[in-house]
């Protein structure tokens, strides 16, 4: 997506050689239409699905975020649901919260809780991460314009590559998500399609035992 960025913006960060795959919030609260945070996300869940395939196939590690508030939680973030009242929908063990059922966490896959927009924002997301090694972040989910960026800004700062797979996030606004998606390519991470992202992970497979 380097293509009409101004000089000196836009460069290629690249594939690493220890990727992670995180997924931002494919939660019922954003893929289900009744929810009152709904996504238009129909193609963007299968494309995350197809990731998950080829990112497990590889063995590499694979984390899942949901946002979801208790009592407690959302005097923490007061100021958040205040400027996002819809949030609010989003209960802690409220069916809202739990992720869509066609990608379906493995039961060695963290889902990590947030309270705001990042993936790294008061999770264990980047010692996680580091721990294991992980150079390449691949960012799926959604919104575009919201969790998925902030994640993907905070990605850059903790020191990752972060790659975005333009098919597998989405957003409730096509102007907000064509718009993020090329500040993102211009300034933090690596927009490509997913298929790009498949090719990767195809080639980092392990060898299957004989």
């Amino acid at each position: 997506m380097s293509d009409g960025h101004l000089s000196g913006f836009g460069g290629r960060g690249g594939f690493g050689r220890r990727p992670a795959l995180v997924v931002i919030d494919m939660t019922l609260g954003f893929t289900d239409p009744g929810s009152p945070l709904a996504c238009d996300l129909e193609g963007c869940v299968e494309n995350v699905r197809r990731l998950l395939e080829s990112a497990r196939e590889a063995g590499i590690p694979v984390f899942f975020t949901t946002i979801a508030y208790s009592e407690g939680d959302r005097t923490t973030a007061r100021t958040f649901i205040e400027k996002v009242p819809a949030l609010l929908a989003l209960r802690a063990g409220s069916r809202w919260a739990g992720i869509d059922p066609r990608l379906e966490p493995k039961p060695a896959e963290p889902v990590l809780n947030k309270l705001f927009a990042s993936g790294f924002f008061g999770t264990g997301l980047s010692s996680a991460l580091t721990a294991a090694g992980v150079d390449t972040l691949i960012v799926a989910g959604a919104s575009t314009s919201g969790c998925v960026r902030a994640t993907v800004v905070d990605a850059l700062q903790y020191g990752f590559r972060p790659v975005i797979p333009r098919d597998a996030v989405g957003d409730r606004n096509p102007e907000a998500h064509a718009a993020n998606l090329y500040d993102m390519d211009a300034k933090y991470g690596d927009v490509v399609p997913t298929e790009e992202c498949l090719l990767y992970l195809n080639r980092l497979r392990l060898p299957r035992s004989v």
